[in-house]
């Protein structure tokens, strides 16, 4: 079993940063992709980032060049920059793991609760 728990979430004005965090603990050497998903209101789940284990990265179009995904694989900590933050980035942003291996799964093995991230215009 993996547990995730995310953190970081909150208020931001449009333009700003927030850096989410996933922490991880559990049977983690098994998890070959990480991921963040974030579902707005009204709206369906939508992959945002993901990693493969440090190797491979995938970002969804509208927050390439603004959002980073890395990993500090000693804290077991996954991580999600981002930067230049627009009113339509509000969303509870969840962290996921996969087992598999495609880097774009829409059916990870693991969840996390979720955290808010709400940027005001």
């Amino acid at each position: 079993q993996v547990q995730l728990v995310e953190s970081g979430g909150g208020l931001v004005q449009a333009g700003g940063s927030l850096r989410l965090s996933c922490a991880a603990s559990g049977t983690i050497f098994s998890l070959n992709v990480m991921s963040w998903y974030r579902q707005a209101p009204g709206k369906e789940r939508e992959l945002v980032a993901a990693d493969r284990r440090g190797v491979i990265t995938y970002y969804a179009g509208s927050v390439k060049g603004r959002f980073t995904i890395s990993r500090d694989n000693d804290k077991n900590t996954l991580y999600l920059q981002m930067n230049s933050l627009k009113p339509e980035d509000t969303a509870i942003y969840y962290c996921a793991a996969s087992t598999g291996l495609v880097l774009t799964t829409t059916s990870p093995d693991y969840w996390g609760q979720g955290t808010q991230v709400t940027v005001s215009s």
